[in-house]
């Protein structure tokens, strides 16, 4: 049986993968609005239109996923390092002067995003520290702007 691969090694062969950058958001049963970063954001399904992010399960987000009737995945920008960097750390000030908006279904919807996809949570599934959240989008919208990447623990962009 072969050696268990070691949580450096996992990290450095996941991070020769480029991915976009996202910030998670959804509201707790407060209203206030509540998001964190992520990269582990993936279409899963045409029909239905299925979309599912990972959510460690020691992050302040989690409690409110973990009740959300429905979260927005906002695609970031190239000039939006700084929102990524704000809301991956422990913080309870993340929406201090980042522009938002609830939009017509209630998502929280980042302004200056690429994107904005609005799910309705159908379903939770735990694995490993994370909890695999499955959302049926709903409806979103796009904008004509170059993405935020991430790649080998730094962040990129496009040209």
């Amino acid at each position: 049986m072969a050696s268990p691969l070691d949580a450096a090694q996992f990290r450095e062969l996941c991070g020769r993968f480029a991915t976009g950058v996202v910030v998670v958001t959804a509201s707790p049963a407060s209203g206030a609005p509540a998001g964190m970063t992520a990269n582990s954001f993936a279409s899963v399904s045409l029909e239905p239109p299925l979309v599912s992010v990972n959510v460690d399960r020691g992050s302040e987000f989690h409690a409110v996923i973990e009740r959300a009737a429905s979260f927005a995945i906002n695609v970031l920008s190239q000039d939006q390092e700084w929102i990524s960097r704000r809301f991956a750390a422990s913080a309870s000030n993340r929406f201090d002067g980042v522009g938002y908006r609830r939009s017509e279904r209630g998502s929280i919807v980042l302004a200056g995003v690429v994107a904005v996809i609005e799910c309705e949570t159908l379903e939770r599934i735990p694995v490993g520290d994370h909890t695999i959240v499955i959302g049926r989008v709903v409806g979103g919208d796009t904008h004509d702007l170059a993405p935020l990447l991430y790649y080998r623990g730094g962040y990129r962009t496009l040209g």
